[in-house]
């Protein structure tokens, strides 16, 4: 079985970690109707619309 010579540095184990970091979460749109952003091919949640049409009743 395989085991570490050293102890990996907080340095090492940081940069190694930071790598995930570096992608932004994607996918974000605006609605068309109201302008908020919301996930695509989903309802909006501030206006209730979907694909031209009001699919939700908001207040």
């Amino acid at each position: 079985m395989a085991v570490p010579k050293r102890k990996t540095s907080k340095s090492k184990k940081n940069m190694r970690r930071a790598a995930n970091s570096k992608f932004s979460a994607a996918g974000f749109v605006n609605c068309p109707n109201c302008g908020e952003t919301k996930l695509p091919h989903r309802v909006c949640s501030d206006c209730g619309h979907y694909k031209g049409k009001e699919v939700v009743e908001t207040q």
